[in-house]
């Protein structure tokens, strides 16, 4: 008998069919198990090809992953990889208020600064020309009249009243010219030069109107009274018109509106046209993201900046207007009565230039107010958004 054989008297158990689980009666006295579990309640499907006593044992639960063989998420992924998102949830807000905040500081400052430079550019040679350069032309050309007007009295045949009365009015006139500071401390030393001369020419001509009509020493004083005045380079008359072509070239250059005042201008209206802009974009910005309707600070900073530059440009148009009419007046030879009228044309063109001269302080306090309330317009928003807890 081998052993795979049966003892005799035994009946043989029949093979099982293929694919389906052999079941064994249990023997007797034996714990009675539900299908699907084994002896030690551990439960198996049912379904399974596997024999009770084949079964894989107790379920565990799954073995945890580890870190790295996690995987990655697609989105954590391009967060790695790409650059880090902005605070706050992914807003922009803050960091747009704060360049917006610094675009506005920058340019009220820049604005200022040009503002200040081109307003002093012009009406900072308009009361130097009404107070000096111009009086100064007129008081010279009022020295040559009442000179020209003594040499025609100095040919009369007796001393005249006239011509005293001329020369006091040319040594005047040149007194007045010498405190209008002509020319500076070479031009005050000719005017010395000249009064002197004056005299001069004044002793000669009452010298020969004490003599004869037919003396020879009478013309030879009058001759010399006229070399006095009248000759060429060194004569009085001569000296004044060389002062007086000085000082028609500094009304001129005083009263000129050259290419470093345009572009000066020019520069000051487009900041001021940016700086415009800026606050509409800031305005509009606030409104779309913030929901704020209007912001005082911005709208009173609009309100300053149109205020401010439009009186700064009014105020140096009437200044250069009136400074060119100076200038076209004064710029040729005035004889009597000509000269009175200049006198009161020129003050005239040139009344309050000293008052507009004098706001030019003022632009630079209305450049640190305009910075002050573009601070104020946006400094709760940026404070809100900076100490907003991430």
């Amino acid at each position: 008998m081998t052993p795979d054989t049966p003892p005799r008297g035994t009946p043989a158990s029949p093979a099982p069919l293929h694919g389906t689980p052999a079941h064994s009666t249990p023997a007797p006295g034996a714990p009675v198990t539900a299908p699907g579990t084994d002896p030690h309640g551990a439960t198996y499907p049912t379904g399974s090809t596997a024999a009770p006593g084949d079964h894989p044992g107790p379920a565990r639960p799954p073995h945890p992953q580890r870190p790295h063989d996690r995987p990655v998420p697609l989105a954590r992924l391009l967060r790695r990889l790409g650059p880090r998102p902005p605070a706050f949830g992914g807003s922009t807000t803050a960091r747009d208020l704060a360049v917006r905040h610094r675009l506005l500081l920058a340019l009220s400052a820049l604005l200022t600064l040009s503002l200040f430079l081109s307003y002093e550019g012009v009406h900072g040679d308009a009361d130097p020309l009404r107070t000096s350069s111009a009086p100064a032309v007129l008081s010279i050309d009022t020295a040559l009249y009442a000179l020209g007007q003594a040499q025609d009295d100095a040919a009369q045949a007796a001393p005249t009243s006239d011509f005293q009365k001329q020369i006091s009015v040319a040594a005047q006139s040149l007194a007045a010219a010498a405190g209008d500071g002509v020319g500076g401390p070479a031009g005050r030393q000719a005017l010395q030069t000249v009064a002197g001369l004056i005299t001069v020419y004044a002793v000669k001509v009452q010298q020969a109107q004490l003599q004869p009509s037919d003396s020879v020493l009478r013309d030879a004083y009058l001759s010399y009274a006229t070399s006095v005045l009248a000759e060429p380079g060194s004569g009085i008359r001569a000296r004044l018109s060389t002062l007086l072509a000085q000082q028609q070239d500094a009304v001129r250059r005083q009263a000129s509106f050259g290419p470093l005042l345009w572009f000066g201008w020019t520069m000051t209206l487009l900041l001021a046209g940016v700086l415009a802009a800026a606050l509409l974009e800031t305005q509009l910005f606030l409104r779309r993201r913030l929901r704020r309707r209007y912001n005082r600070g911005l709208l009173a900073t609009g309100a300053l900046l149109v205020a401010g530059t439009g009186t700064a440009l009014l105020f140096t148009v009437w200044t250069h207007r009136g400074m060119a009419h100076t200038r076209t007046l004064l710029d040729r030879p005035l004889t009597g009565p000509l000269i009175t009228d200049a006198g009161r044309h020129t003050a005239s063109y040139l009344a309050h230039t000293g008052f507009r001269a004098s706001a030019a302080g003022w632009i630079l306090i209305g450049g640190i107010v305009l910075m002050a309330l573009a601070e104020t317009g946006l400094r709760r928003h940026i404070d809100d958004y900076r100490f907003r807890p991430r």
